[in-house]
């Protein structure tokens, strides 16, 4: 929000795009953000903020973003349409997928990824399972088809929220992963799965998963950005939870502020 307000009072035509409120969600009592007599809640919060941002005359759509592509200008993919931009900041907030099955920790990068368009081609023609029941797995899906004909979507005992034709399906929850030195197979509560990997496509795609896809560079699940908070995609900006450092509002604002006042800057080079 913060950021599309900046860039509005720019007169640049901005947009965007959301499908929840994220983090504040889950914080009922903000006490130390400046200018708040008495605490506030995340939603209450994030509430004036859509209203202030609406009041500038910023579209806000609620949809969800599947995919980001990026050749002479950006496309953003949601879930229903399509948004084409000269710059894209990413500001989602931080969250990867951390499942709790026994071993799972242990075979992420050995077998375990969270980008199929990363790490698919390293397992062409072998045994692929992913993780998932919405959107975000059916793109994930689409990829991987591509690499290999022996794919198996697990839904972990979520309900299967989407089509996958001919891919077989197991609704059992996951209860370990095994393996040696990478992953090997997968456990269920009726039975094993032999696999060669395991693609993560739980929910919604993070800040980090766009990145990863475009070619972003990341450092210990946070985006890498330069002094002007852009990343090293032209064009293609972040701020906020999901380049770390000190995960709070205000620094998330200040981010914003500053992302937007770069990117300004970067559209009149262009």
């Amino acid at each position: 929000m913060s950021a599309a307000i900046y860039l509005k009072r720019f007169k640049l035509d901005v947009a965007i795009i959301m499908k929840d409120i994220g983090t504040l969600k889950k914080t009922d009592h903000i006490e130390n953000y400046y200018g708040f007599v008495e605490p506030i809640s995340g939603t209450d919060l994030f509430e004036r903020g859509i209203a202030q941002a609406e009041r500038l005359g910023i579209p806000v759509f609620v949809e969800e973003v599947l995919s980001i592509d990026n050749f002479d200008t950006f496309t953003v993919k949601t879930t229903k349409a399509e948004h084409v931009a000269k710059a894209v900041i990413l500001a989602t907030g931080a969250n990867r997928a951390n499942l709790r099955i026994k071993g799972f920790q242990d075979y992420v990068g050995k077998g375990i990824s969270y980008c199929a368009i990363c790490d698919g081609f390293i397992y062409r023609n072998k045994k692929i399972g992913v993780i998932g029941n919405g959107d975000f797995m059916h793109e994930e899906l689409d990829v991987l088809k591509n690499f290999s004909q022996d794919v198996t979507v697990f839904t972990n005992g979520a309900k299967l929220e989407v089509e996958t034709g001919s891919i077989p399906v197991v609704t059992d929850p996951l209860l370990a992963i095994e393996g040696e030195d990478v992953l090997a197979s997968v456990k269920t509560e009726k039975a094993f799965f032999q696999l060669d990997a395991l693609f993560v496509a739980v929910g919604t795609p993070s800040a980090t998963d766009f990145a990863l896809r475009m070619g972003a560079f990341i450092d210990k699940n946070n985006i890498v950005v330069d002094e002007n908070f852009m990343t090293n995609i032209p064009g293609l900006f972040a701020a906020g939870d999901c380049i770390g450092g000190l995960l709070q509002i205000a620094k998330a604002v200040d981010d914003g502020a500053k992302a937007a006042i770069a990117l300004n800057k970067y559209l009149k080079t262009r």
